[in-house]
């Protein structure tokens, strides 16, 4: 077993919207509404999901914890809180859920787990730290590699944030098809590269546009690039030479 001290623990404070939902009809409701198992969970445990439209392009990505039996918290990005507890109460009907916001404080351990409410031990580091340790890791974030443009599979979401094992919630059928047919046109992938790059920046590969970037630190990127592009390809982003982590 390998013990990790306290002083390796490095994590950064993380902006975060929360919406309570809690009442008899809330685990039925939140199961019926968002693409992960919520049923699945225990009380303290929690779970990656998305709030779809019926197209299944992305409303919010989503973080819900279980607090109680009929007690959950739904985390959310900053600028999203009221529209995840519109779209939530919108649906409701007869649904015997409150839908309410609430107030907290989270902070992501890299290479870890978010934390709610309590500030871990360990080192804080910087904004700019933080975000060369997510985009090294490949992880999308809402505003940059997630939003309407992208289907889940392309930013990997099918497999962290989507139950095919559960029963139906809005963008169920297209997640579902685009499963069953096991191909996208583009993924989201780590690129290295000399400097740096805008957003939206083309990835180019024999002269031929294929992908475009979506965040960067010097010396690496995230973007959408075609699948056909190969692993060991020479890639062009700005004039500055590139290529697939």
């Amino acid at each position: 077993m390998t013990v990790v001290s306290v002083t390796q623990i490095r994590f950064a404070p993380r902006a975060r919207a929360y919406v309570r939902v809690n009442g008899p009809d809330a685990e039925d409701y939140l199961q019926r509404m968002v693409s992960n198992d919520v049923a699945a969970l225990t009380v303290g445990e929690s779970c990656d999901a998305l709030l779809l439209t019926a197209k299944a392009r992305v409303i919010a990505p989503l973080r819900v914890l279980r607090r109680g039996p009929d007690d959950f918290l739904v985390l959310t990005e900053p600028e999203l809180g009221e529209r995840v507890r519109a779209e939530l109460a919108r649906f409701r009907f007869a649904a015997k859920a409150e839908i309410e916001p609430e107030e907290h404080e989270s902070w992501l351990v890299l290479g870890g787990e978010e934390v709610l409410d309590e500030r871990p031990a360990g080192e804080e580091v910087s904004a700019e730290e933080a975000e060369r340790a997510r985009i090294e890791a490949g992880i999308p974030r809402w505003g940059a590699e997630i939003d309407d443009r992208i289907l889940p599979a392309e930013a990997g979401l099918d497999e962290t944030h989507v139950s095919f094992a559960k029963g139906c919630y809005p963008g169920q059928e297209p997640i579902a098809r685009q499963r069953h047919r096991g191909k996208v046109n583009r993924r989201l992938r780590v690129l290295e590269l000399q400097g740096g790059a805008a957003p939206e920046a083309e990835i180019v590969h024999e002269g031929k546009s294929v992908g475009r970037v979506t965040s960067s630190v010097p010396g690496l990127a995230l973007g959408y690039v075609r699948v056909e592009v190969p692993e060991d390809a020479k890639l062009e982003i700005a004039g500055v030479s590139a290529r697939l982590h």
